[in-house]
This record gives structure tokens, sequence and C-alpha cells, in this order.
């Protein structure tokens, strides 16, 4: 089985790291691509799913933003299997102060620039529970596109989807502050996860991927 990953937003490939996978499975990691000038979510989302062999059968696994990327490609290619982790499917599953700055237009305030070092409270805002992984998630941030992440930002609250595709399974952390549980359509929830579980709670969310045949 061939399975696709999507990262989040300010992430890469690298945030996978820890995540076991099985003999039978041959892992492809879709990395970003450069987005258009006014390029929306799903038009970005389907421009990167060119690069999926849909002549196999193929799971997609997004994360954070990348489910947002994932529920997208999977409303038109109907992957066998899609997995958000730390994610939405819609709209409505964005917490409110995300839509107010939507309409407010703050997004245009975000300034396309490499941060030098990375706020101690926006690390545990994420998550970032030891030394190691603050070391890391800096790392990260460090090598985050600041043009990328400011179209991502505005992609985001500009999105439209009100409807899940058929199929979606939702892995989602009882403790995640970046996007908080609004809903009750989680189907499997680690109740001391974050938004950073991709990587400290990586053995859990294995077990799961175990558990739905995708790894």
């Amino acid at each position: 089985m061939d399975i696709y990953l999507i990262s989040g937003l300010g992430a890469d490939r690298t945030v996978f790291r820890n995540l076991k996978f099985g003999e039978g499975v041959k892992v492809h990691y879709l990395d970003w691509i450069i987005p258009n000038a006014k390029e929306s979510l799903r038009a970005y989302a389907l421009r990167l799913a060119e690069r999926i062999d849909t002549s196999r059968t193929f799971c997609i696994i997004g994360l954070s933003f990348g489910g947002m990327l994932a529920t997208e490609i999977a409303s038109v290619l109907e992957p066998q299997r899609t997995i958000l982790i730390s994610s939405t499917s819609t709209r409505y599953g964005l917490p409110w102060y995300y839509h107010l700055a939507g309409r407010l237009g703050m997004n245009k305030l975000i300034p396309a620039v490499k941060p030098k070092s990375v706020p101690r409270f926006i690390s545990s805002f994420f998550g970032v529970e030891t030394k190691d992984e603050g070391l890391f998630f800096n790392q990260l941030m460090k090598r985050t596109d600041p043009y990328f992440s400011k179209w991502a930002i505005e992609s985001i609250l500009k999105w439209d989807r009100t409807e899940s595709p058929r199929g979606l399974i939702r892995i989602h952390g009882g403790r995640d502050k970046v996007l908080p549980i609004r809903d009750a359509k989680v189907d499997y929830l680690i109740p001391d996860g974050s938004h950073f579980m991709k990587f400290n709670r990586a053995e859990r969310i294995s077990e799961i991927l175990t558990e739905l045949g995708v790894s």
C-alpha cells in the first residue's frame, strides 16, 4: 500500500520521523510546492495531488494544515483511507478567533519574515514538552518559508469547505490549543495529546495507524 504524508504549516517531512510503518507500506511525502498568487486552499491541494499515483491503492495522512489539504484531495480522488491528525475537515472546526481574524483582515498584517528565534510561549502553546523537543521545534520554525506561511494562513482563513468527504478518520489530542476540539467527530482521542503529538505521542499514533491497517 502507498501512503502519502502531508505535513503541517511551519513543518516539513521530519515531523513524521517518529511514526512507525510496516514493511508492506511505501511512504511518499507530498512536500510543499510554491503556491500561485491568490491560490485557494482547494486549488493548491489539487495541484499537490497531481503527484499521487492513483493507479495503485493509496491512503493519505494529513497533519494540521496538511489535513485540510488531505480533505480537499479526498473529495476528488477518494483514497482508500484519509486520516487527519490534529486537523479539521471543515471550516467549522476552526476556532472562532480564526474567523474573526479573517473578517478583520488581520492576516494582511503578518510579515513575511523568518523568525530569528521562537518565543517559549509559542512552543508551549503547540505542546512542546522537553528541551530536545524545543530544539527540534525551533529548527522547524527557522526552516519555514515565510512567504509560504503567509499564503497558507490566508488560505486557511478563507477556507470555505462546509462538508466532510465520507470516510475521513480523525485523530486528535485532548490538549490541543492550536485547533481545540469543537465537535464530537473525533474517531481517536489522545487525551494528553497536544498539537505537537505527532512528534511526542508518535508511538500511540503509530498504534492507531496499525489498528486502521495503514502501517
